[in-house]
């Protein structure tokens, strides 16, 4: 598997987007605030999770509100730089030189 500079492979950036969609789904609040950023219909969700861009836009949204991306990291047991690395991997930026 091909990882980016921060290791994580893009199967797992993948793997851990879907996640963090089903997170957002599962919070009405937070699935309204992501449908109106994303102006996607409920229905569009699903072929929009086969997306790597979409996935990408996913982990921005939870890296977007610290007390989202606290929650999130929390319930599937990483850290939130690990959300970041997933990030890096899924929207081909280069890893941070920090």
């Amino acid at each position: 598997m091909a990882t980016n500079q921060a290791g994580i492979a893009a199967e797992s950036a993948q793997i851990l987007a879907v996640k963090g969609l089903a997170y957002i789904a599962n919070d009405p609040e937070l699935l309204d605030r992501f449908m109106d950023l994303t102006g996607l219909a409920p229905g569009d969700l699903r072929n929009a999770a086969g997306e790597s861009d979409f996935l990408a836009g996913v982990l921005s949204f939870l890296m977007d509100h610290e007390a989202v991306l606290l929650a999130f990291a929390a319930s599937v047991g990483i850290s939130p730089q690990h959300v970041a690395s997933a990030h890096l991997a899924l929207s081909g930026m280069p890893a941070w030189d920090g």
